[in-house]
């Protein structure tokens, strides 16, 4: 088992104890979102350094409210 713990810009996004090591330009899912695996760095024996880029989140928009509905 390994300890991986998965980096997006210095920032941890997720560590966890896995059998296998990923590979440099592997697909990966992370939290609901797509990304690539760029570098893996190895620290010590069994703990590794994975740095991914995620695709961006779209945010949806706001419906307006309709102010113009006649009250009673």
């Amino acid at each position: 088992m390994f300890a991986i713990h998965f980096y997006e810009k210095n920032i941890s996004v997720l560590s966890q104890c896995l059998r296998r090591i990923p590979e440099v330009d592997e697909s990966i899912r992370i939290k609901g979102r797509n990304g690539k695996v760029v570098d893996v760095i190895q620290i010590e024996e069994n703990k590794y350094q994975v740095q991914v880029v995620l695709e961006k989140l779209i945010k949806k928009e706001l419906l307006l409210k309709d102010d113009k509905k006649k009250r009673r």
